[in-house]
This record gives structure tokens, sequence and C-alpha cells, in this order.
């Protein structure tokens, strides 16, 4: 198994330690509870950096990038990340990302860590005769997030000022101990907080110093509760390649007044086949793959991730239902070992996090 930079740290903490996408990341510390609690109400810190970095450099970068996006990459100043999914010509994910504009002709693409050799295959493929140079840095970086309220803070103390002023989904070029970084106001928690991308044999001296100005080291686990607090999808679970973005509530970013872009015919034509839901429990926890029934004990989907929520106490979960069959009186069951559990249906977030 792969190992990132800091593994040697995560072991001398006693991190739980298991197999994700490949390498072996820590999944927790001290409890799941905690580290969800220091991110919302303090910091935490998480070693990400199992994710792809993708440098796209020349004349047509932007123009190159937002071909390959469903989403408004074109449009976006300089200095803004923009999520969007990746799709192929018949309009399914490939994967979801965020592309960051650092400049006029640079662009970073941040991808996940199970996808980045399927994604830049494609990526590469797509090239034709856009005038850019593509480069995989993914093995040169390490990636830490810094998220929850008291980031900023945080940041201070490690000489990178002035991060405030940085907006929700921004991004910059500085420097930390005379090296180059990048830093964006990115996370996947709904907090407020900051994605570093740094070089390799830096990432250490950052982590501890991040340790030392009160981010507590968080872990996987942790972060898939964040995340499905509040509501944000995940590849493998939410997203694939055998569903759209219309099937999978993202239909926000396809943009569809664009000129043209993967995916774009097969999606104009595209009739949704499913809709993604947010149930909870009072009493229960869903985990992926239960089934979700209406109030006749029809199955009519499936959830796609759940957990214990620790900010609501409440059982979530995120699940895809057939759009055909979905109830006109939004009543839902879902089925636990054979016993059904009436669950509540949300239309927001189950918790709202404090992102600028």
């Amino acid at each position: 198994m792969k190992k990132t930079e800091l593994h040697s740290i995560h072991v001398e903490l006693k991190a739980k330690l298991a197999p994700f996408a490949g390498y072996e990341m820590p999944i927790q510390y001290t409890s799941v509870k905690e580290e969800v609690l220091a991110v919302r109400n303090k910091s935490g810190i998480f070693d990400v950096s199992h994710m792809g970095e993708f440098f796209v450099t020349g004349p047509d970068a932007a123009a190159f990038v937002d071909y390959l996006l469903t989403n408004d990459f074109l449009n976006s100043p300089v200095g803004k990340a923009v999520y969007s999914p990746l799709c192929n010509n018949q309009g399914k994910i490939i994967d979801d990302l965020i592309a960051y504009k650092l400049g006029a002709e640079k662009v970073l693409i941040c991808v996940n860590a199970a996808n980045i050799e399927k994604d830049w295959s494609w990526i590469v493929q797509q090239k034709g005769q856009f005038n850019v140079e593509l480069v995989d840095k993914s093995s040169d970086y390490s990636l830490i997030a810094l998220q929850g309220p008291e980031s900023c803070k945080v940041l201070t103390q490690l000489s990178l000022n002035d991060m405030d002023e940085l907006p929700y989904y921004g991004a910059v070029e500085t420097t930390f101990q005379e090296h180059d970084i990048i830093v964006a106001r990115t996370g996947y928690t709904g907090e407020d907080g900051f994605e570093i991308f740094i070089p390799n044999k830096l990432a250490k001296t950052m982590w501890a110093l991040m340790v030392e100005a009160g981010g507590l080291p968080c872990g996987l686990a942790a972060r898939d509760v964040l995340r499905l607090e509040v509501c944000y999808p995940l590849y493998g679970h939410e997203l694939n390649e055998e569903i759209t973005p219309l099937d999978s509530g993202l239909k926000w970013t396809v943009k569809m007044d664009k000129a043209q872009f993967m995916g774009k015919d097969a999606l104009e034509a595209a009739t949704p086949k499913y809709r993604l839901v947010k149930l909870s429990l009072d009493k229960g926890i869903p985990r992926e793959g239960y089934s979700i029934l209406n109030n006749e004990g029809t199955a009519i989907g499936k959830v796609t991730s759940g957990t214990m929520s620790v900010s609501t106490g409440k059982g979530i979960a995120l699940a895809l239902v057939e759009r055909k069959l979905f109830p006109e009186n939004k009543e839902f069951i879902i089925s636990i070992r054979n016993k059904e559990y009436h669950a509540n249906y949300h239309t927001k977030p189950f918790y709202n996090g404090g992102h600028k």
C-alpha cells in the first residue's frame, strides 16, 4: 500500500489506520465524536495527500478545463475555485473535482484519489488541438485540510497572514518557509477552512505547526460524518459512472448555456432516472446499501451513504430513489435488518456549516 508523506506521524499518534484508495490512511485518532466537534467548534486537520493534482498550463488552459467540466470555468475570475463533475461522452460522471484558476494560463485540478489514473488518462485524451501542457504532480504534493471556525487563527500562527481576506472558494499562490505553496478556502466539511497544497518535504513541518497552534488531528471517518451532515456527495457512493449529474443533485453544476463541454449533447437529451434524497431516523443508523421503501412496502431506492450524525444525534442518510417511484406523500421507510423504520424527509442539509 502507498503511504503519504505524513504516514509516520499518524503511526506516532497511534491513529487507527486502514486501506483507502490504495493508501494506508488514518481513519481516526481519538474518537469520531471528538474530531467532528473539533472541526465544528474549533479546528481540525486532515491528511488528504492521497488526492491527485494535475496542472494545466498554456494559452488555452482555461478554455480546455472549461471544455472538460460541466460547470462554468471559463468565466470564473483568476483566484477562483470551481467545483464540477467530470463527465464522459454519455454524460455519466467519471469523477467530481475542484479546478483552481491560479492564473490566466495556469490551472490546478484536484481529483479523488481512487480516480487519479482514470482521470489523467481521460483528460490527456481530450487535449486535441488545445494549446496546453498537462503535468501530473500528484506524487510531488501533500495536501493538508485545515477546517473549522478557528482555521484563520491557526494560519496566522504559521505566518500565513491575510488569509481571512481570501473569499470562500478562493485560491492563491503564496510561500511558506520560502517555498511555493497553494492555499484555497475550500474543504469538504461545510465549515470555514483551507486546503493547502504543499511540497512533500514541508508537510511534516506544517502539520506539526498546525497541531502546536491548536489544530486537532482528524481522520477520514470524521471527514465522512462531516460531509454527510452537510449533504456533500462522495464519489463511489452518490456519484459513479452509471449516473449523470442530473440524477445526483448536481444539476446546478451543469451549465447548458455553455457552447460545448464533454457530455453536453447526452445531458441535453437525458431524462433523469434517479433523485437524491436526504433522510434521517429518530431511531436506528442507516448504512450504505439499505433498501428505501414507500409506505406500501415497495422498494424504491437504496441508501448511498449513512451514519450516525454527531452534530444532530440522529441517523442520517443520502439515498438514490427512482424518480418514477418517488412518493408524492414524501413518506419513506428504511429497511434495517428486516425491520422497517420511518424516515424523516429533508429538503435542506441536516446541519448548516459555518463556511464563509
